[in-house]
């Protein structure tokens, strides 16, 4: 679709076309690029990658969101350089290819968006809103190339118009995304839901007097735990060890995205919060 967008914007001298053109050739590397990194993210760990390959998924957005950005930029300079150069009236094939574009665009993001919800990636659900945003652009492409084709002569700035549309959805779907990618790859804490369901699983282990520190963080599709967890002072080494490993089988068991559960013991102070 991206190729007939830009073939129609070349000949019929649409910008707008051709910026939703470039918009949609885009997101067909994108779409490349995050595929390969999420199959990559699922490799197993190994001697040079002993924490796994979650990363590669955050590392993927993150290029791909400067990208996103700097082709914005570029195109709407042009935009504006074009802004009040000579006009003609767009054929009316080209408002089909712009509808056209709309539906197939809703499509795809519907699609998507259930695959990233159910996976839990952020980088699969942040590319299914930027084909709801492309879909929003074309819709603006829509309505730019119809404001020029029937309102006459005096309208012809509405192709410019609607480029800049299309550049201010790309550049927030650029910088929306690198925010969400940066923040993965700077070890963001997991949602607050997620991370109280985890203390009070580990805390409701035998054993456990309370847990005193407790990080869950985001790597692509998965999580890592690290538990300082609180038990009775007068045990033994082994039994502390086997409460520990409790904590961790338990956590794995009933939490599916977490990959690894670091668990540290320390002796505790204070009354029982909670029974054993």
């Amino acid at each position: 679709m991206g190729l007939v967008k830009l073939a129609g914007g070349w000949i019929s001298g649409s910008f707008a076309l051709l910026s939703d053109a470039v918009n949609s050739l885009g997101d067909v590397g994108t779409s490349a690029v995050i595929l390969y990194a999420v199959r990559v993210a699922q490799r197993p760990p190994d001697m040079e990658h002993p924490y796994g390959h979650t990363r590669a998924e955050g590392i993927a957005a993150s290029n791909v969101a400067v990208v996103v950005v700097l082709s914005a930029c570029g195109i709407g300079w042009q935009a504006i350089h074009q802004f009040w150069a000579p006009h003609v009236a767009p054929p009316v094939w080209t408002l089909w290819i712009a509808a056209a574009n709309v539906l197939i665009k809703e499509v795809i993001y519907r699609h998507n968006i259930r695959v990233g919800r159910r996976t839990g990636s952020q980088a699969i659900i942040a590319h299914a809103w930027d084909h709801r945003s492309d879909a929003f652009c074309s819709l603006a492409v829509l309505v730019g190339l119809a404001v020029v084709r029937y309102a006459g002569p005096g309208y012809l700035w509405a192709d410019e118009v609607a480029a800049l549309f299309v550049v201010a959805a790309i550049l927030y779907s650029g910088v929306d995304l690198f925010r969400h990618s940066a923040s993965e790859l700077m070890d963001v804490q997991a949602p607050a839901e997620m991370v109280e369901q985890v203390r009070a699983a580990a805390r409701a282990t035998p054993g456990v007097c309370d847990v005193e520190t407790l990080w869950v963080r985001k790597s692509g599709l998965e999580y890592f735990a690290d538990l300082h967890l609180e038990v009775a002072p007068d045990l033994t080494v082994a039994e502390g060890h086997r409460i520990g490993h409790a904590v961790k089988d338990r956590l794995l068991a009933e939490f599916p995205l977490l990959r690894d559960v670091l668990v540290h013991l320390e002796p505790h102070r204070g009354p029982r919060t909670l029974e054993s």
